[in-house]
């Protein structure tokens, strides 16, 4: 059957519409991961900042004289099962002092290289795991006879980047879907004339 010049050959419109979608298509995709990451890393940087304030609020207290078992509060956290913010108190030497946080009723281990990198810089964020499917998001900073580390559970924030992921793959591929029909009429038309 010969095409007549108001027909479209499916064959050419389909070939042009492929070269119309696969750059944007790259494009797309590049801009859908680069949102994401983006998101992904300032929901999981934020989660930093509660624990930085703890930290650096009990150091000074420990700076100004105040005894260990005075700066923490006396309620008990269960890592396994707690959202709410811990801290623990170390002595210079890693050994602890006072302590928010339990992990199923006994004392956390903490581990002991993250002070090294602290004794250095003066403060660091670490990302814990004390066993598997309990993370959390820690701040360690020196004070005047040893360390403080603050933290909480991740389970909300990672809760959190998980939705953006999903969100960002429908989007993603809804936006593919929608490039691709605008390429398919678009060389239809261009065909035509």
């Amino acid at each position: 059957m010969i095409d007549s010049p108001t027909s479209p050959s499916w064959g050419f419109v389909a070939a042009r519409a492929a070269a119309i979608w696969l750059p944007l298509a790259a494009a797309c995709t590049g801009l859908a991961v680069l949102t994401y990451g983006a998101i992904q890393q300032d929901l999981r940087l934020s989660a930093d900042d509660p624990q930085v304030a703890l930290a650096r609020a009990t150091s000074e207290r420990l700076d100004a004289g105040t005894p260990p078992g005075d700066v923490v509060p006396r309620e008990q956290h269960d890592l396994a099962q707690s959202l709410d913010p811990f801290v623990l108190v170390y002595d210079a030497s890693g050994h602890l002092l006072a302590s928010t946080a339990t992990l199923h009723g006994k004392p956390v281990d903490y581990p002991a290289g993250v002070f090294e990198v602290t004794r250095s810089r003066g403060e660091n964020r670490v990302t814990w795991q004390p066993e598997p499917g309990v993370r959390t998001a820690t701040v360690a900073r020196q004070w005047q006879g040893g360390y403080v580390v603050s933290g909480r559970s991740l389970l909300l924030t990672e809760e959190h980047i998980d939705q953006i992921g999903r969100l960002s793959f429908v989007g993603w591929l809804g936006t593919l879907v929608l490039v691709a029909l605008a390429a398919v009429v678009s060389s239809a038309i261009l065909h035509r004339r």
